[in-house]
């Protein structure tokens, strides 16, 4: 009887220290594109949605959530990480509330960037009106919890921030507009100084913990290796090149912040290296495929493409880095969330 009693004392310390380490991150809030959009774009009208299936398949209830995947998506899992929800709800959608949004709230949207002409191109939500709903969500906060405990919870929040690939493959590399104003290295500046004003803007409205995200090695998309196929499929290395070259830029920016905002702690997740390792050595971690996806032929499909008529759609994502031409698989997204909270996230643990 005494040894059972100690056990579930030490039990109770362990768990007690669980939860103290947990209680040092309040929330998870998200910004962003396709890469961490829960579900906003399923309530605005945009031809970019992925709330039909085989998306979510593997997800809870094999439901689609609009999630740009099978299951979950990076923010989920880090969540997950942190002691909370294993999911983080988007704030459009309607089934969910401000009881909801306590512990975590997305405010991502696919197809969107730094730049407003990127969120132009399939007319999705701009980076700014995400900033705006995240206003409306801090009074609606304090509504519910009151002054003090809300601003307890969005001083001790983890921000977490993820876009900029559109910006260069949906419109810097797509549309003529941009071109003629900057040549790639400017325009790397400008998408720069709007993240710095961004993060600026967040600190002011209270954020201290912020993870910027960089770029993914974009070269080595399904979609961008079939642009390429005339050379072989292979990765446009010249894409790779700018994304480490931005991610630079970002770095830059982050030791900047930390020495220009008082009491802020602001890190820059960067996602490439895993990936790139992921991409270049598949069977390292358990992959069989990273050249082309799991949905349809792989190589092109992505939102209304993918769909569950597709016959050539493969049986088993796991065994695959991407779920669509543009969207990794819960697995991978999994392994990069995992490596971003051992890493660049572990000072917020």
């Amino acid at each position: 009887m005494a040894y059972k009693v100690i056990l579930l004392l030490l039990l109770a310390q362990f768990l007690l220290q669980i939860q103290t380490v947990h209680s040092k991150v309040s929330s998870i809030i998200v910004f962003g594109d396709s890469s961490v959009d829960s579900g906003n774009n399923n309530h605005i009208s945009t031809i970019l949605k992925s709330n039909f299936g085989p998306y979510g398949r593997d997800f809870y209830g094999g439901q689609p959530t609009g999630r740009f995947s099978n299951g979950r998506i990076p923010t989920d899992f880090i969540s997950e990480a942190f002691g909370m929800k294993p999911i983080v709800p988007a704030y459009l959608d309607p089934s969910y509330n401000i009881t909801d949004f306590v512990t975590g709230v997305c405010f991502a949207s696919a197809g969107t960037g730094y730049d407003n002409a990127t969120s132009d191109v399939l007319s999705v939500i701009p980076l700014w009106r995400e900033l705006e709903y995240y206003k409306e969500y801090q009074r609606r906060l304090k509504g519910y919890l009151g002054e003090e405990n809300a601003d307890r919870i969005i001083s001790e929040a983890l921000y977490l921030i993820s876009l900029g690939t559109n910006d260069f493959l949906e419109n810097y590399y797509v549309y003529p507009h941009r071109p003629s104003e900057y040549s790639i290295e400017e325009y790397q500046q400008y998408l720069v100084e709007i993240a710095r004003n961004f993060v600026t803007e967040l600190y002011q409205l209270g954020a201290r913990k912020i993870s910027l995200g960089g770029l993914p090695p974009m070269g080595c998309l399904p979609m961008e290796r079939t642009r390429n196929i005339v050379l072989g499929s292979y990765c446009v290395e010249d894409y790779n090149n700018v994304a480490r070259d931005f991610n630079g830029k970002l770095q830059g920016l982050v030791l900047k912040l930390n020495t220009d905002l008082a009491a802020v702690q602001l890190v820059l997740s960067n996602s490439y290296d895993i990936l790139s390792d992921i991409i270049r050595n598949p069977s390292s971690f358990g992959f069989e495929n990273a050249a082309i996806a799991c949905c349809g032929t792989g190589r092109f499909e992505m939102s209304y493409m993918c769909d569950k008529f597709n016959p050539l759609t493969c049986g088993d994502a796991t065994k695959y880095v991407f779920w669509d031409s543009f969207h990794p698989t819960e697995k991978t997204n999994g392994i990069v969330a995992d490596h971003a909270v051992k890493n660049s996230l572990v000072k917020f643990l």
